[in-house]
């Protein structure tokens, strides 16, 4: 059994960590790299940071809160948002992240997969997709944020990735995103049983519950989860003793 993966996930915006619902409301929470710290030393396997910034300037700000961190947390972390290009990439990794998220860049030009698994190694690029359910039954790859339908099939274009090069798959349920409700077990399983390498769940975590659960029915590689431990719902390490209680397995906290 492999071991499962507790990831909290920070959206920085302005140099500060914020939460929203659905992709909008967005509430401070606290300091990036203080919030960081306390993750990397309580029991996070891994950590995922957001840029929500869009301008030049709050990419500036980003890079200095990647250096900042990494000079803090001793657990890989990502980051994601906004990044376009290898340069982008490269000033990132640079920085001091272990690994970087590409969204929207990749729906615009999917040879960037490609090119920046090439570069810098399939293991440090996340393909990140943010996916809405459609009256259809199917699910739409969105982007900026999650507002602009791309029309493309979120399970055929994780597939896509994959043959790109990424070296791991965070979905999104745009839907479930600050509810609370849960994960969107089927929109994971469904990206989990389409490609063969890792899935980090993410958008719906409302308790330990909910994260137990996306590990007993589908074979997600880790959970991602923000407003639980921001708002001090839940432990990792609360996490991590149900998880074990239930079976799951998972690193020590």
């Amino acid at each position: 059994m492999t071991t499962k993966k507790i990831i909290p996930c920070l959206d920085v915006k302005d140099g500060k960590v914020v939460k929203g619902i659905n992709f909008e409301g967005m509430r401070e929470m606290g300091d990036p790299v203080e919030m960081a710290k306390s993750y990397s030393e309580n029991g996070a396997d891994e950590l995922v940071f957001l840029d929500i910034s869009a301008t030049t300037e709050g990419r500036d700000t980003m890079v200095d809160v990647v250096k900042r961190v990494a000079e803090k947390v001793t657990v890989p972390f990502t980051v994601g948002g906004g990044i376009r290009t290898l340069d982008d990439i490269e000033r990132i990794l640079n920085a001091g992240a272990d690994k970087v998220g590409i969204n929207t860049a990749a729906v615009a030009r999917p040879e960037l997969i490609a090119e920046s698994a090439e570069k810098f190694g399939s293991e440090r690029i996340v393909a990140a997709v943010d996916a809405k359910l459609f009256p259809d039954g199917t699910w739409h790859v969105m982007t900026h944020g999650g507002l602009k339908d791309t029309g493309i099939d979120a399970i055929e274009w994780s597939k896509k990735l994959e043959e790109l090069g990424a070296g791991s798959i965070l979905p999104t349920s745009v839907d479930r995103d600050g509810v609370k409700d849960g994960y969107d077990l089927e929109l994971t399983k469904a990206i989990v049983d389409a490609v063969k390498i890792p899935v980090i769940a993410s958008g719906g975590c409302g308790n330990a519950e909910h994260i137990v659960e996306v590990f007993e029915k589908t074979n997600v590689d880790a959970a991602l989860a923000a407003s639980i431990f921001h708002e001090g719902i839940v432990t990792i390490g609360e996490v991590k003793a149900l998880c074990k209680e239930r079976g799951v397995e998972v690193s020590e906290a």
